[in-house]
């Protein structure tokens, strides 16, 4: 998975179509991502002790295949491409300027 947290995004299929957000938390064994104002569902929780019953709204996982980096430089919608940079380190690089992101 090319995501790491902070990035930004947006949504590229499903109910949030077009919404834009930044990424909260990464699930890589799962393969999904937590986008900040992205898939709302509501929880309900259960009473305890010091506090009552309540439902909660919350952000909810979205599938990485549901999501597209957007490029810093040109501000749209970008694909993640690797590369090396002049001391040998992993760098990714948005496919669509160029520009490195890490």
């Amino acid at each position: 998975m090319n995501f790491k947290k902070e990035d930004k995004v947006v949504v590229i299929s499903g109910k949030d179509k077009g919404k834009e957000g930044k990424i909260t938390k990464v699930l890589r064994t799962k393969n999904k991502v937590v986008v900040e104002g992205v898939n709302i569902v509501k929880k309900h929780m259960k009473p305890n002790g010091q506090t009552t019953g309540s439902i909660v709204e919350m952000e909810a996982a979205i599938d990485a295949s549901n999501v597209m980096l957007i490029d810093p430089k040109t501000k749209q919608r970008t694909r993640i491409g690797h590369t090396t940079d002049k001391k040998g380190k992993k760098v990714r690089i948005a496919k669509k300027s160029g520009e490195i992101l890490d």
